[in-house]
């Protein structure tokens, strides 16, 4: 093969790349909205193709199921991965403060993902959370930088495992976003400018007053 064909065909594999991943994209943006509004049975590979503007086949080129574009959805458009940046963003001289901070980002973040309820409702209805061990290989690494803050000296701890730290951590402010979602117009304005705060307090100090806490 002279340089000139080689050329030739390396520009011929180059564009067929980024024509596959440019359908490979449309495939998925297809799929995602499909998704939150279907739920994952509810939509069919017909329906991915028709808004890809692909035929039904083509999808096979790209993915070996329906399964793994719904994979491939979740882990690109899971709001964990916009809210691990946020809590490595994090910042306090205390550990309350830095609490208080990073328990806002969070908020902030998942207020404007709408489509976290919908992703996560399909994940565990109609998975019965069979891809959350994927998502946490992946996931968790990244979130030990920030759990690991936690012991950098600030304030003494008690000797909680890492990953129930970071565990009660994600779970109460998902928990605040949520509630907030399914009930936060029907809250007192005033203790809904506080709630947050109260959150925050729970998770630091528990529920007990100072003096009965074992």
């Amino acid at each position: 093969m002279n340089e000139r064909s080689f050329t030739m065909g390396a520009v011929i594999m180059a564009e067929s790349s980024t024509k596959g991943e440019h359908t490979r994209q449309e495939i998925l943006q297809s799929a995602y909205p499909l998704f939150l509004e279907n739920g994952f049975h509810g939509t069919s590979m017909r329906q991915i193709a028709q808004g890809a503007g692909i035929a039904v086949g083509g999808i096979y080129n790209h993915f070996a199921s329906k399964d793994e574009i719904f994979m491939t959805v979740l882990s690109d458009r899971h709001p964990i991965f916009d809210i691990l940046p946020a809590l490595n963003a994090a910042a306090g001289q205390d550990i309350e403060s830095f609490v208080r901070d990073a328990a806002t980002k969070v908020v902030e973040v998942v207020k404007d993902r709408p489509d976290f309820l919908n992703l996560m409702f399909i994940e565990l209805v109609e998975f019965n959370a069979r891809h959350v061990p994927e998502l946490f290989e992946t996931f968790f690494p990244q979130a030990l930088t920030f759990v690991q803050r936690f012991f950098d000296g600030r304030q003494e701890l008690r000797p909680i495992p890492i990953p129930v730290l970071l565990r009660a951590f994600l779970g109460l402010f998902f928990s605040y976003v949520m509630t907030d979602i399914l009930m936060g117009d029907r809250m007192p304005p005033d203790m809904e400018k506080t709630s947050l705060v109260h959150f925050v307090d729970i998770f630091l100090h528990g529920i007990l007053a100072e003096g009965n806490r074992s």
